[in-house]
Order: structure tokens, then sequence, then C-alpha cells
């Protein structure tokens, strides 16, 4: 990617972005912010203004979206789930049935897609895809699809919350103590899992300057003593019992600190706040989350002029602002360095980003709402899109998450290879066409409606150059579009009259068939060349 190389000469700060509020600049931040950018979402947002598009992406106050539902049948062989009816959540429910969990954490996957489709203008959709990345769990080892969907529900109702109280909720999440073994952890014998992924992944880091060492994870696994999972009343809870009530002393990387044993029924909670200030606070802890955050929404390769004029200034507003994630977010997405044009196009999409993205930004139509049965079945297709192409939501490779975020070099270039490159492709053409149908309905790009989104679809040269301008993370030669257009547009022919009379004709008379095939075909031939292009995997 040649516009990757160039961030080396990126000097842009975090002073915030006073250029122009254009579509390119519009689109750019609500693609990196949102799944997708529909030609509505830039259109809401450039009449908005910068601080107030700012705001409106990092507001809040969005009502909890409505749970999971049963959307399945259980066969006979299953449990009798008798107690929840179709079209009702069964996030609350106490069965622990292991058909019924299987059944159950589909549905949440399923949901999660809806979820990123039918996404309100705000970040956190992404950003809790980000938490899930950084607090990575997967549904098949926690099982129990009731903890699948509370981990889920932390992530995203503390997505741009304090970084402290994160913590030390997902430390104690039931979904957590079982995927590290947390659960299993007691004073005869300490289990190190998740005090090594505190520190390794979710805190410090494997950088340089991480220099805690073995001993440190030990102490640490002692603190974390004694927590257990109720499952019948689906809640984590402190067992006094098993926990090492013995002083716990760590490293010169802690400052040789040491963390008193609380023989008490709150112990667990007050030695585990004492563990989370620790780690805190420590420089390389900011660091650390500002990193990944910049990797997540910007670019992955931090030079040491990125890591002195960025990184190092977000995280002294993380720390100024006592581990408030918002403020860091916040200050990141406002920067001239975020807007920077070597900064735009230069990220190879996620599968979500291509899949979700593209069905949202073609506005794919699904049905209503209380149709759940045909959304649910549309929505698992996306889903086994994305498992294919290597991001299934819900069920990253490993604790270290996806792969993109954190293996050099490749980085991004992870979610690219022999096996998923066709693939990618393949799936977006087939929402193109045949599209997919489910009891009768189709989810389909509808190339026509799409096309009329524009002002002058009648104009081949306009119509091209708006269609690139939504869907290209970089330009096209002028050239290569003249190209396009005789090709695709004109079918062969060199005047612009050509599409022009075939558009009118469309538009006053639609009952020529011929004619509207034509125009149709020609659109979804254009619409599949353009998302075959290199550039369209680019965001």
């Amino acid at each position: 990617m040649g516009a990757s190389e160039k961030l080396l000469n990126t000097f842009a700060g975090l002073d915030s972005y006073k250029g122009e509020w254009s579509p390119t600049v519009v689109r750019h931040l609500v693609k990196r912010t949102l799944f997708g950018a529909t030609k509505k979402d830039i259109e809401y947002f450039l009449r908005m203004g910068f601080e107030a598009s700012i705001n409106e992406l990092l507001a809040t106050n969005y009502p909890e979206p409505t749970p999971p539902i049963k959307d399945y049948n259980p066969s006979a062989s299953a449990a009798p789930d008798s107690t929840i009816t179709t079209g009702q959540t069964w996030v609350n429910d106490t069965s622990l049935d292991g058909t019924l969990a299987f059944l159950r954490r589909s549905s949440f996957k399923k949901w999660w897609v809806g979820r990123m489709i039918n996404q309100e203008r705000t970040i956190i959709e992404k950003m809790t895809l980000f938490w899930h990345n950084h607090f990575a769990t997967e549904t098949n080892d926690v099982s129990i699809a009731q903890y699948v969907y509370r981990h889920h529900k932390l992530l995203r109702s503390n997505a741009l919350g304090n970084f402290r109280v994160l913590l030390k909720k997902v430390s104690l999440d039931p979904a957590m103590l079982i995927y590290l073994n947390g659960q299993n952890n007691n004073k005869t014998a300490p289990d190190e899992n998740y005090a090594r992924e505190l520190q390794e992944l979710f805190v410090i880091g494997k950088g340089a300057n991480a220099a805690f060492t073995e001993d440190d994870v030990k102490s640490a696994a002692k603190i974390l003593t004694g927590w257990r999972n109720n499952n019948t009343k689906l809640e984590p809870y402190f067992d006094l019992t098993r926990h090492d009530v013995t002083n716990k002393s760590f490293s010169a990387f802690y400052g040789n600190k040491t963390i008193n044993g609380v023989n008490s029924v709150n112990g667990g909670e007050i030695e585990l706040d004492s563990l989370i200030e620790m780690l805190l606070s420590q420089k390389e802890a900011a660091l650390f989350i500002c990193r990944k955050l910049y990797t997540w929404f910007v670019y992955y390769k931090i030079t040491p002029e990125i890591e002195s004029a960025i990184i190092e200034p977000l995280a002294d507003i993380f720390r100024k602002n006592n581990f408030e994630i918002l403020p860091v977010v916040k200050a990141l997405i406002s920067s001239e360095h975020f807007f920077d044009s070597t900064n735009r196009g230069c990220q190879i999409k996620s599968p979500v980003d291509l899949i979700i993205g593209l069905t949202r930004e073609m506005e794919i139509k699904f049905p209503s709402s209380d149709q759940f049965a045909i959304n649910y079945t549309l929505w698992n297709q996306l889903l086994s899109y994305l498992s294919s192409s290597q991001q299934d939501i819900g069920d990253p490779p490993d604790v270290s998450g996806w792969k993109a975020y954190y293996q050099a070099p490749l980085f991004y270039g992870n979610w690219i290879n022999t096996d998923t490159m066709p693939k990618r492709l393949q799936y977006s053409q087939n929402l193109i066409t045949p599209g997919y149908t489910a009891s009768g309905f189709k989810m389909i790009v509808p190339a026509i409606e799409y096309a009329k989104s524009f002002q002058r679809p009648e104009d081949p040269n306009k119509l091209l150059e708006d269609i690139c301008s939504h869907l290209l993370g970089m330009d096209i030669s002028s050239a290569h579009k003249v190209q396009i257009k005789k090709d695709i547009l004109l079918s062969g022919q060199i005047d612009d009259h050509y599409w022009t009379n075939a558009w009118d004709t469309y538009i006053n008379a639609p009952g020529n068939t011929s004619n509207t095939n034509y125009v149709n075909t020609a659109l979804i031939n254009l619409l599949k060349y353009i998302i075959n292009l290199p550039e369209y995997q680019l965001c």
C-alpha cells in the first residue's frame, strides 16, 4: 500500500482539526468510527459540522438495545425450552442445558450482526468490537450463553466509560472467569492464566518497557484466588476459604510494592482494587492502551515520531482524566493527525468493515423487526461470511484477539491471503447478485435505488465519480474511470448520451422491460467491478 509508507512523514499532531469540512473528510471520519458510511450518514454529518459531528459520534445516551431472542426450535432430543416462547429473550433464563446453550450462542452472534447493521450514528458499535478484541473471549469456550451475552453487554455499556471500572468488571465477569480459568484459581493451586494475560494483554503489554516478572504473575494470581461462578444465580461470588490471605510482593518494575492480604469477605475486592491501582500506576499502562486505540482507528505503524507526538500526549490525557476512555478517543478522532491525508485509505478493511460496511453503504433492505425469524436467518448468512473471512465475531482466534491488530509485520495484511481474498470478493459480489433469499425475502443490493440516491445519475461521468468517491478507500485515475464508463455504462460506445438516454427512458417508462433490464444490469456490473478493485479493500 503506497499510502501506508507515507505515514513516516506525517507530522500533524493532536491539535483539533481545522481543515475543510468536505464529503471526503466526513467519509473518512464516518468509515473509521462506524461500520461503513451510508450516503445519508455523510450528508447528515456534513450538515452538522465538525464539532457537533464528533460530539454526536461520541454520544452515550442511546437506549440499551433489545437483547437477543429465541429464534430457534429445539429438536425433540434437546431439553425442553418451554419457559421461553419464540421471539422472547432467553438472556435471563437459568437453564444451562448444553444443546440450548449452543442454540443461544448462535442466536447471540446473529443478533450482534443485526446490531452492527442497525447501528445508530455513534462510535459505540466500533468501540464494543474494539474491547471484544482487547478483552478477547470465545463463546465456545465460555459455553454458557447467558454469560456470553452479559460479557458483551458489559463491554458495550462501558465502551466509552472508565477503564479502571471496566478492568475490574471484566476481572470478575463470569465469562472471563471461565475463559481464563479464574473460577478454578484457589490458594492451594493458584492458576496464573488470568494474572498473566491481565499484564501481558490487558494493561501493560509485551513491549520493551513491560518489565514485569514471572514472580509478578504468581503474586497477581494469588490476589485473584477465591472467585467463582454461581451458575444458579448466574453471577460471580467470592469464596474466602479459597483465597490466599498472605501478603503479595512485586518486583522493582512495580516499585517493590507489597499488597497486603485481607482475610475478610471483602478481601477479594479490596486486593483486586489494589492490584488494579498498581497496574495503572505504571507509565506503560496508559501508553499501551493508547497504542491499541491508535492501531484500531488510525494505523498500525507507530514510529518514534508518532509515539512522541501522538501516543504520549494521549496517554497524558488518559491519566489526567482518571482513565476515562472518552476523552482519549475524542482527542484522537478530532485531531489533525487523524484527518491527515496520509492516514486516509491506509487500513485494509476487516471482514466486518467489508461485509457489514457494504450492507449498510448500499442500504440493503431487511424485513421489519417483527419478522425476526427471517432477519436472524439473513444475519446468520452474513455471520457465515465473516467467519469464513476469519473474523468470527464472538470467537476470535485466541485470547490475543485478531492478528491484524498486533502481529508484525503484516498487521492488517493478515486479513488478506490466498484463502480469504477470493472469499472477500465472492461474498461482496454475492450481495450484489444473486443475493441471498430467506423465506421469500431477498437480501440484495438495490442497484437502481442506489444510483437514484446520487444527484445526477443520468450523467455517467458524475454517477461514476460519485460512486467511486463513496465506495473507494483511495481514488482511481481519471483514465481508469473513462475506461470503466465506456466498457460498462456505455457498453463500448463513446457517446455519453447512450447512458443518459437509457436512464431517462427508465425514469419515464420503467415498464420498458428491455431498457430497465439494461440499466439494472449495467449498474450491477459497475458495482461488481468497483468492489473488485483493490481500492475497495481499503478504508
